[in-house]
């Protein structure tokens, strides 16, 4: 999907770049396209297990603090 904008009559240019460019970070594909800029290496198991238990942990703290 890709993001147009069209400029009335009465608008400036530099309202339109504005519209523009609030539409692009609201769609969220510049995140994606510098996401994908850099080739990353694949995590290995051990890091994606540990990854996990840490934020299995940060989740049980936050739901733990939220009644005190």
């Amino acid at each position: 999907m890709k993001v147009t904008v069209w400029k009335s009559e009465k608008e400036s240019n530099e309202r339109a770049i504005t519209r523009f460019n609030k539409k692009v970070q609201g769609s969220r594909k510049l995140l994606i396209v510098r996401g994908k800029r850099y080739h990353a290496r694949p995590e290995s198991k051990r890091h994606a297990r540990k990854r996990a238990i840490m934020r299995d942990n940060f989740r049980a703290a936050r739901e733990k603090s939220k009644f005190y």
